[in-house]
């Protein structure tokens, strides 16, 4: 018996994050769009060869991004908005200012990029298409054909990987002075699907991979069934092409009845996240059709547990045709880190016997396939996997009793703060004396190459502790008195020290580990190194005491905030422990936080940010699931963040996201001010204010950071006057989107000069 191996996709950015350093060379105008293409191309075939390396009977085509995939399949129909139709549309130019955003004034362009949302509920992040009236959709790129006849030209057996018509026009937005609904012009964009596919089967491919995965989330079935049905009773139609529907990231539930009766070839199921299904599926999915067992988490990086995959592959086997059952991965790769190679010295061996990464992953898909079919040909596989499972079960390391134990012992009166927001705030007004429209920044400032460097040689001994230290105090001092000089109100550190804002706090806490090389993609070319939470959290002394002390002491008349970042962020963007409730980690994270909270306020830091980021990616994807995981969520923030008086000003931050689902969450985490993107969603929290109301302090975003143009003072005017409509004077704050770790000083210098002066015009017309 011959059981079919594969996964769903695999990691773009390659061991070292070569697609990372290709694509920026190529950004900045050091390497052509040739040798873009071209090594991109070696990127992907090294790829192909090393799955097939470990054992997989077909792999993925298609799966390969310059940037984001749900961009690359608007661009491949042809959505792609009319204010970049100035642009090369036939190379890279347009595709990167949908991504990023354009900004030339020798020539007379700046374009914004499309919107930025969370990738279901990952920290992946898609650029979201946007669809006119009477969008015209046209076969615009052949990209997954091309990378399809790639594989076929090297010998590989390829599965072309496509994101379903229903669920590109799903997760598309209306464009702007549009009215028509994005998924009301399905039957306008089935024919370019249908030209597409027709590509495939003439270069060869018998299966291809429709990734429909809002088939996860709770549809309104007479809606999305019609819509189904119309879409791929066409697709059917194409002689030659099998058809392998796809859904990841969490169950179909009550999707699967009528998913099972559509006029496809095989369904996959996510049997990590969705495994409720699986009885209801093999009931339901009619036994002609294969079932794709997505058996191996590609979000997490912890070890399958073979044996017990293993019994549910044969649960399905027995219960199916011979050759009717694939084994494969829950979801893409994408989301796991490359490989385990460059840990090895890095980790201690226990630690490594726990983990699985990318390419571990195909390994373990490979070998649950060989089991099924002969378990004596993987017998020492299986016996070793066995081995770390147990290691990782028993291992002393992983639970810390006094931890648990004080967690277990708290009381509500530590989930609240002292006064209500009301009387806090006229406390805090006294104490820190700001104007009106007080202006800050989210956090983090450039990190630039010599901040970098001085960071690598530090960690590698060849820079001193004492060198490392004033070199950073230098870069802090300068970063407070240039926002000083500029007029910002409320001030920051800048985050010199931190390479990121969850790597550090995993650093300097107990049950984190840390790899060398495990990057994993986050939008573009930005890619984070996620820590592991393998045991109990705490913390063993002060994390950023000292900097923010001294940060302070470099302003004599301004605050400047102490930053940390909040439980269910930290948790979030982490590979997080699976052997006990996500709730419990976080309460763990959130009294270590609320330890540096105390701490800060009693070195005499005013402004405290605590930042969730986060917080509405962990956001579940079935509504009946939200009350549970909203409870604890909040629950943990206000227990990191009650500890202090009345007088200190809490502040929290939000990144791109729908916060209509959460907005009365967002109001029960009682902070005193948030900060929450705004710029790049066409207003869209407007709506959210308008519909729920909000009556704290909050700094909705003037400009996007995530593209590299300089917003002029009247665009940030429009957006500023437009949110005064909706909040009140003494509680509207100016600020970015979110950090600038990742751009460049002078159009930081430039954006921040602009938004001040923004501020400084509506104070005085206010008073006026």
């Amino acid at each position: 018996m011959s059981i079919k191996s594969t996964v769903l996709g695999f990691p773009r950015m390659g061991s070292d994050r070569q697609l990372k350093k290709l694509v920026e060379k190529f950004w900045a105008g050091k390497a052509t769009e040739q040798e873009l293409v071209e090594g991109s191309k070696q990127l992907r075939a090294d790829h192909w060869a090393l799955q097939k390396q470990h054992g997989l009977t077909e792999v993925p085509a298609g799966d390969f991004s310059y940037y984001d995939h749900v961009l690359d399949a608007a661009f491949a129909v042809g959505i792609i908005p009319e204010r970049y139709q100035q642009l090369d549309t036939a190379g890279t130019q347009a595709y990167f200012a949908m991504a990023r955003g354009l900004q030339n004034k020798s020539i007379g362009i700046d374009v914004p990029s499309l919107e930025m949302k969370k990738w279901f509920d990952t920290n992946y992040h898609f650029m979201v298409p946007e669809v006119a009236d009477n969008q015209k959709f046209v076969l615009h790129s052949t990209k997954v054909v091309d990378e399809f006849k790639e594989a076929r030209a090297l010998g590989y057996t390829a599965r072309p990987v496509v994101l379903g018509p229903v669920s590109l026009l799903a997760l598309s937005k209306t464009a702007k002075g549009s009215s028509t609904k994005p998924l009301e012009q399905l039957a306008s964009l089935v024919p370019v699907y249908v030209e597409l596919l027709g590509q495939l089967a003439a270069a060869g491919a018998e299966w291809v991979q429709m990734d429909e995965p809002v088939l996860a989330l709770d549809l309104d079935a007479a809606v999305y069934k019609a819509a189904f049905e119309q879409a791929y009773s066409e697709f059917a139609k194409i002689d030659g092409l099998k058809y392998l529907l796809t859904s990841y990231f969490n169950r179909l539930g009550e999707n699967l009845a009528w998913a099972a009766t559509l006029p496809v070839h095989g369904i996959h199921l996510d049997l990590v996240r969705g495994s409720d299904d699986l009885d209801t599926a093999l009931a339901t999915i009619p036994e002609d059709k294969i079932i794709s067992a997505g058996l191996i988490n590609g979000r997490n990086i912890w070890k399958a547990n073979l044996g017990q995959q293993l019994a549910v592959l044969n649960k399905i086997i027995s219960a199916r045709a011979p050759g009717r059952v694939w084994v494969s991965s829950s979801c893409s790769l994408l989301h796991s880190p490359h490989s385990l190679q460059p840990e090895v010295g890095h980790l201690d061996e226990e630690t490594l016997g726990w983990l699985s990464f990318a390419e571990e992953k195909v390994e373990e898909v490979a070998t649950l396939a060989a089991a099924a079919a002969d378990p004596t040909t993987v017998q020492a596989k299986l016996q070793v996997n066995a081995a770390n499972v147990a290691s990782r079960k028993s291992s002393e390391r992983i639970t810390r009793p006094a931890v648990q134990q004080r967690l277990a012992a708290l009381d509500r009166s530590f989930y609240t703060r002292k006064a209500p927001f009301t009387e806090r705030q006229t406390l805090q007004r006294a104490a820190l004396k700001l104007p009106l429209f007080p202006t800050t920044t989210i956090g983090s400032f450039p990190q630039t190459a010599e901040v970098r460097k001085a960071r690598a040689q530090f960690r590698k001994g060849a820079l001193a502790e004492a060198e490392y230290t004033e070199y950073l105090e230098a870069e802090t001092r300068k970063c407070i008195e240039w926002q000083d000089q500029i007029g910002l109100d409320v001030l920051v550190h800048g985050e010199f020290e931190r390479t990121d804002m969850v790597e550090f706090f995993g650093e300097n806490l107990e049950g984190f580990v840390f790899t060398k090389k495990g990057w994993v993609q986050s939008y573009g070319s930005r890619c984070v190194k996620p820590p592991v939470i393998f045991g109990d959290v705490s913390r063993p002394k002060a994390m950023t005491v000292d900097v923010a002390k001294f940060a302070q002491s470099c302003s004599a008349n301004k605050p400047v905030k102490g930053m940390l970042t909040g439980p269910v962020t930290i948790l979030k963007w982490s590979f997080v422990r699976d052997d006990q409730p996500l709730s419990q980690t976080a309460g763990q994270i959130a009294l270590a936080i609320r330890d540096e909270v105390v701490d800060l306020e009693a070195a005499g830091i005013k402004v405290i940010q605590v930042d969730e980021p986060a917080i509405r990616e962990g956001l579940p994807l079935r509504k009946a699931d939200y009350a549970a995981y909203l409870e604890w969520s909040v629950d943990v923030f206000r227990l990191a963040t009650t500890g202090v008086t009345n007088q200190t000003q809490i502040h929290t931050h939000f990144c791109y996201s729908d916060f209509n689902e959460i907005f009365t969450a967002i109001q029960n985490l009682d902070a005193d001010v948030i900060t929450i993107e705004n710029s790049k969603s066409d207003l869209k929290l407007l709506g959210a204010l308008e519909t729920h109301g909000y009556a704290a302090e909050i700094g909705p975003g003037l400009y996007d950071i995530h593209s590299p143009r300089v917003p002029s003072v009247e665009e940030m005017t429009a957006r500023f006057a437009a949110l005064q409509k909706y909040i009140p004077a003494e509680n509207l704050w100016a600020n970015p989107d979110c950090g600038l770790k990742t751009r460049g000083w002078p159009e930081v210098k430039e954006s921040l000069e602009n938004l001040v002066a923004v501020a400084v015009n509506a104070r005085r017309q206010h008073q006026a």
